[in-house]
């Protein structure tokens, strides 16, 4: 009996260390040409989402602007629709492809609820599950929008998350954020608090509450994050030196003293990385890879 009990006791330990280790690392892709294709980052299987970055203008009567830097030209027919291959390739690995709406430098902004509405049915129509003559990523579904709100308005973008989840079909629309990790943010609280976001992924870099040595002070903000209704939480980082202002953890570090702080926290997700043209110079997801 006792030597049942050992390994009863072995069996829990070992599960639970297995849990330990679910995480996942989300990438963006999309503002630089030198990354290569969006087809050969999912063939890594270094990730398990890929935010194409970004759908730069919207909302306010702006025509919507697709910026993915040299990788095609959307003001052209038929310009990015070669995306929609590689887009079947990822989905076909399991990665699921998300379009980032916004940005750092994006000309973006929601006037009212109509307006919200607009934008919802332009990108269920043209990159979701509806229907358009002028799809710019041609016969490709994606798998759900990436909020990164960093500027315009602080209003409607709650109802625009609603409106994209109230579509209806046959696939899951997925939505995911990327807010600054000051709690609660500016511009995407009210989005954020509906609880339809099924990942977050916040940005630990350019802002106060990154990692400077103290993992209790990093834990402190992280733990407000976990109280937000959501599926899973992400730790934003970029992926080398030069990827941000501030915020790089170097690879060690995650791995010895934020890592095994963060995963036995509720909701833990994983490691969202800004981005692969900067992973691939550093190879950071490579060496975290089996740490997260």
């Amino acid at each position: 009996m006792a030597h049942c009990k050992l390994f009863l006791l072995f069996l829990i330990s070992t599960s639970l260390t297995t849990l330990s280790y679910s995480g996942s690392i989300s990438i963006y892709w999309g503002q630089n040409t030198q990354e290569g294709t969006l087809a050969d980052t999912c063939a890594t299987g270094r990730y398990e989402y890929v935010n194409i970055a970004f759908l730069a203008a919207f909302g306010n009567s702006i025509p919507p602007l697709l910026d993915l830097d040299d990788h095609c030209d959307p003001n052209i027919k038929n310009g990015c629709t070669g995306l929609s291959s590689d887009i079947h390739a990822c989905q076909s690995k399991g990665v699921k492809v998300m379009l980032s709406i916004g940005g750092g430098d994006g000309a973006y902004y929601l006037t009212s609820s109509a307006d919200a509405k607009q934008v919802a049915q332009y990108l269920w129509d043209n990159y979701l599950g509806g229907n358009s003559t002028s799809r710019p990523f041609g016969d490709a579904v994606l798998d759900g929008i990436d909020f990164d709100i960093e500027g315009g308005t602080e209003s409607h973008w709650d109802e625009l998350a609603r409106y994209l989840k109230g579509f209806k079909s046959q696939k899951k629309v997925y939505l995911t954020g990327a807010p600054q990790c000051p709690f609660p943010d500016v511009y995407m609280n009210g989005a954020l608090s509906t609880g339809l976001f099924d990942y977050i992924w916040v940005q630990f870099y350019n802002n106060y509450c990154e990692y400077n040595g103290d993992v209790s002070q990093l834990m402190a903000i992280w733990e407000q994050w976990t109280n937000i209704t959501t599926t899973k939480i992400f730790l934003g980082l970029p992926a080398s030196p030069t990827a941000a202002t501030s915020g790089y953890i170097p690879s060690d570090i995650l791995i010895s003293k934020v890592l095994p702080s963060i995963k036995n926290t509720p909701k833990y997700g994983g490691v969202m990385l800004w981005s692969k043209y900067y992973d691939d110079m550093t190879h950071y997801s490579s060496s975290i890879k089996s740490h997260v």
